[in-house]
């Protein structure tokens, strides 16, 4: 049996295989009030019928003003934890795993009545200017965030994703970059993780489930701003200490600029490989990684422990069918008897 296609735990989760499908987000929300439709239902129920993994919903704002726009995902009411715990219950009933991806996106809220942000810095003209938040509204946001982890849980969640990558609002107060506040919520880096180290810990005390964080390793930034790789191995040491189960690796996002680094297959892969060799929990890793073979490459030479999918995934609902074609796994079984005949 290929690395990529075996059973793995995680903590306490236990995966039936490696690939997990990885948060994207559909802005298919039509009535705009941040409950699952019943598109989301055939979206992520094709991908638990083909296997994968574990499922992770697209990001799921924790306030209305926290959409990255306004046909989103959210988990700010009871109405939406309903609907939630029913996607779940359907899920389970393939055999996948559930996590769901909690967000703020802070500046880059493209519809959002009052966008707010660590400090008074734009993303880009095309985006509004935003509010800088006091420490009670801070506090808000982080309470915004314990509650939408309490209503997942009740929903039977099996994974929370906190996202502190991609630029939106825990990315904003990690960096130098975008955050330049005097108080003790930015200043060293220290102070600029104390946010993430709020959200986290108390999560943690209310979730039973396994809990991830998703961060961005470099911004791009060629200014010397930016934090380093040392800085993020730090931030690594401080989430395993804080109770995070797993680090999920991307890049980009803070800033408006394109990589400066050379685009190809697993291009982001070196950046999990750097941080897990910091830190002691597993780290996954993500972008362009739509070939099976440097999947199960990356898994053999422990440059990562799991692979997140994403656009391969929207181009090929049975990639994990394919996979085990071409790493000649003849232990993979298709959900039944007719989807397994087609890998003959």
């Amino acid at each position: 049996m290929s690395l990529l296609l075996s059973p793995v735990k995680i903590a306490n989760l236990e995966l039936n295989n490696r690939v997990v499908m990885s948060p994207m987000c559909m802005y298919s929300v039509q009535k705009r009030d941040g409950v699952l439709e019943p598109f989301h239902f055939v979206h992520y129920g094709a991908r638990a019928l083909a296997k994968v993994g574990m499922v992770i919903t697209e990001a799921t704002a924790v306030l209305p003003n926290g959409r990255i726009s306004d046909r989103d995902l959210g988990l700010w009411n009871e109405e939406q934890a309903d609907k939630l715990s029913e996607l779940v219950d359907w899920l389970h009933s393939f055999g996948t795993k559930v996590g769901v991806q909690l967000n703020h996106a802070g500046r880059k809220a493209e519809d959002a009545e009052i966008v707010s942000a660590p400090s008074l810095l734009q993303y880009s003209a095309d985006y509004s200017k935003p509010h800088e938040l006091d420490r009670p509204e801070i506090k808000e946001i982080k309470a915004a965030f314990v509650k939408a982890a309490e209503r997942a849980q009740r929903a039977g969640v099996d994974m929370l994703e906190i996202h502190g990558a991609h630029g939106y609002l825990l990315d904003q107060f990690l960096s130098a970059l975008t955050n330049h506040r005097t108080d003790e919520y930015g200043g060293s880096l220290k102070n600029r993780y104390r946010l993430v180290h709020e959200i986290v810990t108390e999560i943690r005390a209310r979730f039973n489930g396994s809990l991830w964080i998703r961060l961005s390793l470099t911004d791009y930034d060629e200014t010397g701003v930016q934090n380093t790789i040392d800085d993020w191995k730090q931030v690594g040491k401080w989430l395993e200490a804080d109770g995070i189960d797993l680090i999920d690796v991307s890049t980009g996002g803070l800033i408006n600029k394109a990589p400066n680094l050379p685009v190809h297959d697993g291009y982001q892969t070196p950046f999990a490989t750097e941080l897990k060799a910091a830190v002691s929990i597993p780290v996954s890793t993500v972008g362009l990684l739509d070939n099976p073979g440097l999947c199960e490459y990356i898994l053999q030479n422990h440059q990562a422990d799991l692979i997140l999918e994403g656009r391969a995934l929207l181009r090929n609902t049975n990639w994990l069918s394919d996979a085990a074609k071409q790493l000649h796994d003849h232990d993979f079984k298709a959900y039944n008897g007719s989807y397994q005949r087609g890998q003959k």
